[in-house]
């Protein structure tokens, strides 16, 4: 059972990272979901280390198209009622800094492909502000390449509400889950809140 990262949005939809699964069969993806009205696109695991996994309704998102890595899961298409068209991409960010900057340039390649509003959430693995990690003076350098991406491509970073930080290790405490959404998407969604879960077994909010 996954017991990583979970986001789950108004809209009907879930997200997990690290399932630490090659295959999630249809009997899985219903005993997460609840029900077996759904939807799903993943990244499988590389033995038991990654994996992506993102569910949601059919009837409130219709997806058109798919974009995956062993990073990132991406699905464009149209939120009915609205017919607001729009992306959501899970984002599960590398470690190293070289590895940081292929994801943010893949991640620039598919928001130039799909050429709608973009919603980015997930664990990005970096900070954007020195205040998101406890005890930090000063901000490393991929975190100031991560600004400039951020900043490059317009997004905004939504506030979490409810607490500062979403990652416990020990003493130590960062906010590196968030949610990324460009102009366009917070016009839409004038009201939208960001509020952390309960750690659990995770050594994130989720």
């Amino acid at each position: 059972m996954v017991k990583n990262l979970k986001k789950k949005f108004n809209l009907n939809m879930l997200s997990l990272i690290e399932t630490k699964r090659e295959v999630l069969t249809k009997y899985d993806i219903t005993r997460i979901w609840g029900h077996s009205t759904v939807s799903w696109e993943v990244v499988e695991a590389a033995g038991t280390a990654g994996g992506l996994l993102l569910m949601w309704d059919d009837v409130v998102f219709k997806v058109r198209n798919c974009y995956k890595s062993d990073r990132w899961l991406c699905v464009e298409g149209v939120l009915t009622k609205t017919n607001f068209l729009c992306a959501f991409c899970l984002v599960y960010g590398a470690h190293g800094r070289e590895e940081k900057r292929e994801v943010w340039e893949e991640l620039s390649y598919v928001v130039g492909l799909c050429q709608v509003s973009f919603c980015f959430f997930g664990d990005f693995n970096e900070i954007l502000h020195v205040e998101d990690r406890k005890g930090l003076t000063s901000l490393p350098a991929s975190s100031e390449e991560f600004r400039c991406w951020v900043h490059d491509m317009q997004m905004m970073d939504l506030a979490l509400t409810d607490r500062k930080y979403t990652w416990f290790r020990g003493r130590s405490c960062s906010r590196i889950d968030r949610v990324l959404v460009n102009l366009e998407w917070n016009k839409k969604f004038l009201d939208i809140r960001i509020k952390g879960g309960p750690r659990g077994l995770s050594d994130h909010c989720r």
